[in-house]
């Protein structure tokens, strides 16, 4: 009986080490489990269900694990009632100015250049020129209309959103607020 168990193990851990190995062959499959298993293509027709297509809808309501955004405004820069958030929700401090100026000197620099004013490299060569973030219009905006310009863009300026964390957009805001602060400081900001 001893000398039986010994062979059968024996065997099954010669057969389980060739499992992968490369063949002509077609494998011999002892336990099949999951190695070969049923499945739909995606975009295929499929009789099972009523609609006749494979690839299922998602439950309404559902979100991906690690995309929840609750505050809506932190993540778009605009309110519930689709105006713009008045001030950067973020602490600002240095870290956050340094954070912001890494970033901006990374992804707005090359168009807007390092001091803001729309001379950099790209807009030397293109047919636009990049606005000067130290105009009077530009001032004006809240800190959510920057954070949404960065974000999604306009007219030429391509959206930054899947480059840019929220975070480090909003970093990018406090940033253009310091640079604004440079042009247009008065004697009573000094003190």
């Amino acid at each position: 009986m001893r000398r039986a168990a010994c062979i059968c193990l024996a065997g099954a851990l010669v057969l389980s080490g060739c499992a992968r190995q490369t063949s002509r062959n077609a494998p011999i499959y002892i336990f099949p489990d999951m190695d070969r298993q049923g499945r739909y293509d995606p975009q295929t027709e499929r009789l099972v269900f009523s609609d006749r297509r494979a690839s299922r809808v998602p439950v309404a309501g559902t979100v991906a694990v690690g995309m929840l955004k609750e505050d809506e405004a932190f993540h778009t820069g605009l309110l519930p009632n689709n105006q713009y958030v008045g001030r950067n929700p973020l602490t600002i401090d240095m870290e956050l100015l340094q954070l912001g100026q890494r970033r901006f000197n990374t992804y707005c620099a090359p168009c807007h250049d390092r001091t803001g004013q729309g001379r950099g490299v790209v807009g030397r060569r293109a047919m636009w020129i990049p606005t000067n973030l130290h105009e009077e219009k530009v001032r004006a905006f809240n800190d959510g209309e920057l954070f949404h310009v960065i974000s999604n863009g306009r007219r030429s300026m391509p959206p930054y959103k899947y480059q840019v964390t929220e975070r480090d957009r909003w970093a990018i805001v406090a940033y253009v607020r310091a640079l604004q602060r440079t042009t247009s400081s008065t004697a009573e900001d000094l003190r």
